[in-house]
């Protein structure tokens, strides 16, 4: 008999219709993915939460390998000096900066900042290790920590220090580091649709919007369960401007000296945030299988009972050889605590088996996603599990297309857009003439910021849902975390 998904299980989740701020932290902290530090911004990742992190690096280290990157690691500080070579990113990020003074008890003579990002570090190197066409393209990542001094902070979302990737390619050609922004960007909306089950709208940010120091910014968005957009990841085209200010150059095939074109893309632990917000229920966690870290728990039923411990033995034996991450709780609590404790966590599948299944030569699973249970017969176990995986992921993608599509509207004024978000909230889509002024009064009006200009254009109508004038671009709108 199927399970209830909407039957509460677990009462020290706070429901996501009452408080979805709360949710979310109960969720992080009773699922423990998360703890607080005693420094206010700066989160202790626990085992569970940083082994969903350490599979979505697997995951996605691997793609960018497949396409010639290679990882390296770059100094965690960055001279003064240094930084301020490139005025418009030292601007965006100077609120932000942490600068150490001291070391070893001595005044330093040069302040450094912890680094917030890694642009400048990466040019000084590429001077020195760029001279010919013969040295690009030049196609690193670097998997690190980086510290913004935020003023709010919210676990995964909004850290001091969080973790993630950035990828800073050199190219000889503008064409080519276009052609590696554009594939970075779809790398990333690839694993948000096939891994994370999360999808996403691609498209260009505004002018206001883009990253400090590029030419242009790209995103994927994705629309949380409360119908607020989560910006999942970017991909920077930055031209030229970089190379000229920290004058890195090298000689062409046709035997001139040139400035290098670079590009930036990067992804953090906020996407954490996102599985949570996409997926979850008021049970707690719901993990979409690619990459969760235990995909099926095994659970003996009755284990006191005689070849119970042993028939969920084999069971984990067989999972795991077959390449999924399984494990086995034989612990002395009750059915009811781990039925309750991996819901929570939101383990994709549980694999149960107790005497009578061991008379029947089955087991049974129970799907997190629906709660659905689905008795298997024992020979078709690492097939049935294989494919019921498939199916949660293919189901979570579907519920969050599925919020996606229903809330995301076409409005024609500004009126339309504040009504829309008043009362339901989501992405409002519009025409837009390209101006600041008409992007910042959508946000003074309608409380809502630009999210991007979709890669795939409609024509939705011809003239600017705010002064009315010529448009020139479809655009989102939606309030962000």
């Amino acid at each position: 008999m199927a399970q209830n998904p909407n039957k509460k299980q677990v009462t020290e989740i706070t429901d996501m219709e009452v408080d979805f701020a709360q949710w979310y932290t109960d969720v992080c902290k009773k699922a423990e993915l998360i703890d607080y530090s005693s420094i206010k911004g700066m989160f202790i990742y626990r085992p569970y939460g940083y082994a969903i992190w350490e599979n979505i690096q697997k995951e996605l280290d691997k793609k960018f390998k497949e396409t010639g990157h290679e990882n390296v690691a770059m100094p965690m500080l960055i001279p003064e000096s240094l930084l301020q070579k490139e005025k418009d990113h030292v601007e965006g990020f100077a609120p932000e900066c942490a600068w150490v003074t001291y070391g070893g008890g001595e005044k330093l003579e040069e302040r450094y900042c912890i680094r917030p990002t890694s642009e400048t570090l990466f040019c000084e190197h590429f001077k020195n290790i760029i001279h010919s066409h013969r040295d690009l393209p030049k196609k690193y990542n670097q998997w690190c920590s980086v510290l913004r001094w935020e003023k709010t902070s919210r676990p995964f979302l909004r850290h001091r220090e969080f973790l993630w990737q950035e990828g800073h390619t050199m190219h000889a050609t503008e064409e080519e580091a276009r052609e590696e922004t554009q594939r970075m960007l779809n790398i990333y909306a690839d694993f948000m649709e096939n891994v994370l089950a999360m999808p996403v709208v691609k498209g260009r940010k505004t002018d206001k919007e883009k990253f400090n120091g590029a030419e242009e910014t790209y995103t994927v968005e994705c629309m949380m369960h409360d119908r607020k957009a989560l910006q999942a990841g970017t991909s920077h085209y930055f031209g030229d401007g970089f190379a000229k200010a920290f004058d890195i150059t090298f000689t062409g095939k046709d035997n001139q000296l040139h400035n290098p074109h670079q590009t930036s893309w990067g992804v953090s632990t906020r996407m954490i945030g996102g599985i949570i917000m996409t997926h979850g229920d008021n049970n707690g966690l719901v993990l979409p299988p690619r990459i969760a870290p235990v995909q099926a728990m095994v659970i003996p039923v009755a284990q006191h009972k005689e070849g119970v411990l042993e028939a969920a033995s084999k069971l984990l034996e067989r999972l795991q050889a077959a390449g999924i991450r399984a494990k086995m709780d034989d612990s002395d609590q009750s059915m009811g605590w781990k039925a309750a404790e991996y819901e929570m966590k939101g383990v994709p599948l549980r694999v149960e088996i107790g005497p009578k299944d061991m008379e029947k030569d089955q087991c049974c699973v129970c799907r997190r996603d629906s709660g659905e249970k689905v008795f298997v017969p024992l020979a078709q176990l690492e097939d049935t599990v294989k494919r019921l995986l498939d199916e949660v992921h293919q189901s979570l993608f579907e519920r969050a297309k599925k919020n996606l599509e229903e809330h995301t509207k076409v409005c024609m004024t500004l009126e339309e857009v504040k009504e829309f978000m008043e009362t339901e909230g989501g992405f409002a889509k519009t025409m837009w003439c390209g101006d600041l002024e008409c992007e910042l009064k959508m946000k003074e009006e309608a409380g809502v910021s630009s999210r991007c200009m979709p890669l795939v254009q409609e024509q939705v109508s011809d003239i600017c849902v705010c002064c009315g004038k010529p448009a020139k671009h479809m655009i989102y709108w939606g309030v962000a975390y």
